[in-house]
């Protein structure tokens, strides 16, 4: 039996059939892949690895090697019905701008990250003084990848001043299911290990001049 990720299987009841995904950041593609087979989406993968992009060419999906912190610039807009961004963001040098970026190439924006706010890592902090390690932040300070740690209150404030709009928020712990929440509650900054968002934005697409040069990567 195929081990399907909690997050993943709340992405895959979000998404709509037959939608145009672009995933962010999607390693060896094993999201896009669960899109294809069970919600036939058109998918496109954005990945920096190049051990995971010859992964997901050996599924059969259509990826390009890329950093999200520049190459999204290169999408044309609301090119894709959703942009995927899981557990990534807190890796990017520049997590404002992927955000917004996610939002101007798609109608909407999935993200999910871990919640530094979560009661285990504040106990940790406290108690040990030292940078936490638990399920959802698995490494030690000196080999994660993540530059950019937030809560979800942060979150929330980042979304606030894009004008973003919240369509759906869940939180996971431990390796429990998806669980609905109320992200403006200030208990559920305690309790979800880790959250994801869906994303649009009040007021129509954003807008942006294209840049010289800028086109799909997918058309070469």
């Amino acid at each position: 039996m195929t081990f399907i990720r909690e997050d993943f299987r709340e992405i895959l009841r979000l998404v709509r059939p037959g939608s145009r995904v672009l995933d962010v950041g999607c390693g060896e593609g094993a999201l896009l892949d669960l899109l294809a087979h069970e919600k036939q989406i058109d998918g496109r993968g954005l990945e920096l690895s190049a051990s995971g992009v010859a992964a997901c060419m050996a599924r059969g999906l259509s990826v390009v090697q890329g950093d999200a912190d520049l190459d999204l610039d290169h999408f044309p807009d609301r090119s894709f019905d959703y942009a995927v961004l899981s557990q990534t963001l807190q890796a990017t040098r520049n997590p404002r701008h992927v955000l917004n970026e996610l939002l101007r190439i798609a109608e909407r924006a999935i993200v999910s990250f871990p919640n530094f706010g979560h009661w285990r890592v504040r106990w940790s902090l406290l108690s040990r003084g030292r940078m936490p390690e638990t399920k959802a932040l698995p490494l030690p300070w000196w080999s994660t990848p993540n530059i950019h740690l937030c809560t979800l209150a942060d979150f929330m404030a980042l979304t606030e001043d894009l004008n973003l709009r919240v369509d759906a928020c869940a939180a996971f712990a431990g390796k429990g299911p998806a669980r609905p929440i109320d992200p403006t509650k200030a208990v559920e900054n305690w309790r979800a290990e880790s959250c994801l968002f869906m994303l649009s934005r009040n007021g129509g697409p954003a807008v942006r001049e294209p840049s010289p040069g800028s086109g799909d990567l997918f058309d070469g």
